[in-house]
Formats: structure tokens, sequence, C-alpha cells
């Protein structure tokens, strides 16, 4: 990433093993998340180092140093500190999983954000027959709503301020949905929830747009609130006397778990538990990863979960 929103192929050393336990990764497919967006657009200096800024892959060993993982295994692998652009980098072995096998590329990436939803909805006590809502439904928030489906929720509540992300909503679980920038969203969770109040509220917004101030205006007394989208350094939380008398628990979430989390996720889209296909909405090769960014930042065409395809 060489300037404000421009990217740029070159030209780096082949990578090695340097130590025990790790592994020459080579991606096939990988794809965008909304993390990436804050690296390609609204960084404080350019250039960024280079293998900025992509993390959701899968693709194939090509070198390993331990006996579990050998050439020609395909796995998902997350590199460290988002910097994984690159064709082929060394990981270490835990922080890759098999890949399952059958399973299309496109959809196999996406454990990889689904296993960090997961991993944040581990942390609530309970699913079952709880009114959510869910503010912002970019790829994340139509997971959560997937993942409620499965998991027992009565009422999964979908809100953006874009029509045409709502439109994919009910297909990924969404009961209701709620177009802020047409309607009030915070009357239109109380008159679903009876007056009360959603009993979970998931925040998958983040970063300068965040929207936990309208969280704390959805949440019931004794609710809960889900900070999922990543904060920018520091927030001002205008409702913070609110949120204290009405006793609500917040939680966040970072750093899922490779031998738990992740291998969960691939189940459940290998086993058929989860169908998060129609979130694959544009394809690109390697050559077109600038159109590529652009589109998702964009949300060009209704843009969801953005593919970029390695070369073989």
């Amino acid at each position: 990433m060489q300037s404000r929103g421009r990217l740029e192929l070159v030209e780096s050393p082949e990578p090695a093993i340097e130590k025990d336990g790790e592994v020459i990764f080579q991606p096939s497919t990988a794809c965008l998340c909304g993390s990436d967006l804050p690296y390609f657009d609204a960084a404080e200096s350019y250039p960024l180092p280079v293998g900025m800024s992509l993390h959701e892959m899968v693709g194939s060993i090509v070198e390993s140093s331990v006996e579990h993982y050998s050439p020609g295994d395909k796995v998902l692998a997350v590199p460290i500190n988002q910097q994984g652009f690159f064709e082929r980098y060394a990981v270490d072995a835990c922080r890759v999983i098999p890949m399952a096998a059958g399973l299309a590329e496109d959809l196999a990436v996406l454990a990889q954000p689904l296993g960090t939803a997961i991993h944040a909805l581990k942390k609530i006590p309970h699913l079952i027959d709880l009114d959510v809502a869910i503010v912002g439904q970019g790829p994340m928030g139509q997971i959560f709503s997937a993942c409620l489906k499965n998991m027992g929720a009565r009422e999964i509540i979908a809100i953006d301020l874009l029509e045409s992300r709502l439109e994919t909503s009910p297909e990924n679980g969404a009961t209701r949905t709620i177009c802020s920038s047409h309607e009030d969203p915070i009357e239109a969770v109380l008159a679903l929830t009876g007056g009360r109040g959603a009993d979970m509220v998931i925040e998958c917004v983040g970063h300068s747009d965040q929207a936990l101030d309208l969280c704390a205006e959805l949440c019931r007394p004794d609710g809960q609130i889900l900070c999922f989208g990543v904060p920018p350094e520091s927030i001002k939380i205008k409702p913070w006397k609110k949120l204290f008398y009405k006793n609500v628990r917040i939680y966040t979430s970072v750093n899922p778990d490779f031998e738990r989390d992740f291998p969960l996720a691939m189940r459940w889209i290998a086993e058929g538990r989860i169908d998060l296909s129609a979130l694959l909405t544009h394809h690109y090769p390697l050559s077109e990863a600038q159109k590529a960014f652009e589109t998702f930042r964009d949300r060009t065409d209704g843009a969801l979960k953005v593919i970029i395809e390695f070369p073989a």
C-alpha cells in the first residue's frame, strides 16, 4: 500500500523457515475484511510495510518444519498483524488449521471470519429465546445473523443504513430488518420487543463509525452488549450513565482459538450447518487487487465478501 487508496504489486524476497514450528504458506484464495480498509485508505502515513493488509486466506503448505503438515496440504492460515499480502510467507504452524476436504476455497476462507464470531458468542451465557439486535449488516453482521439462527435466538433484528445490505440479511438468518436511514431504529426495536428493548445488542460497525451509543439505547435493562467491531483508539460514550443504571453487561472479543474456534467454523461450513454462500458477491484475480479493494470499500453493487484469487 504505497499511498492512500493505492496498491502496488512489488517483488519481495522468497520467504524461508527461520525457526522450528514454522511453515511456508502459499495463499490461493483470500477474502477482504473491514479491518483491512483502514490500512488501505486511512493510515497515518504511507507507504505501509510490504504485505499489508490481508489476513483471511486459504492455500497450500509449500515447506514445513513440523510433522503434522506436509508440502501440498490445503490449509487456512492467519498471518501476524494482518501482514499476509504475499504470494508466499512464513507463518507459525500454530496459526494454521487444515482445510476441510472437498470444500470450495471461497467457502473455506469464510471459516476465518466465522471463527471470530464463534469465539465472541461463546462468551454469552446462552442465546436461546433471546431477542438480539445487530447493528451493522456488513459481512460480519450477516455472519452473526447466521450464527444466531443456529444457536436459538428468537428475534434477529438486522440494522443498517443501507437497504442493499439488508436485502441479504433474511437469507442469512435475520427475522426483521431496519433501515436506520429511513426509520428510527430505537423506536423500531422497542416496537418489535414489546417495549423492552433487545436482550442483546451486537455492535458490528467499529472504526470511526462505531455505533456504541446506538447499542446503549437499543439494549434493555439487565441486557448485554457485544462490542465486536474494531474500535478507534478512543471513544466518548454519551449515554454511559444510562448504561450504568441499566446494569448492562458489555463484552469485547478478539483473538479466536486456533485449536477450537477456527476448526469448529470449518466444520460448520463443511458439514452444511451454516450456509454463508450469499456473502460471496465478488471475485477478482490478484492482478485486479486494486479494483477488489475499491469495490469492497465503496460497497459497489452490494459488495459483501470480496474474494482475491492468487495465481497457481
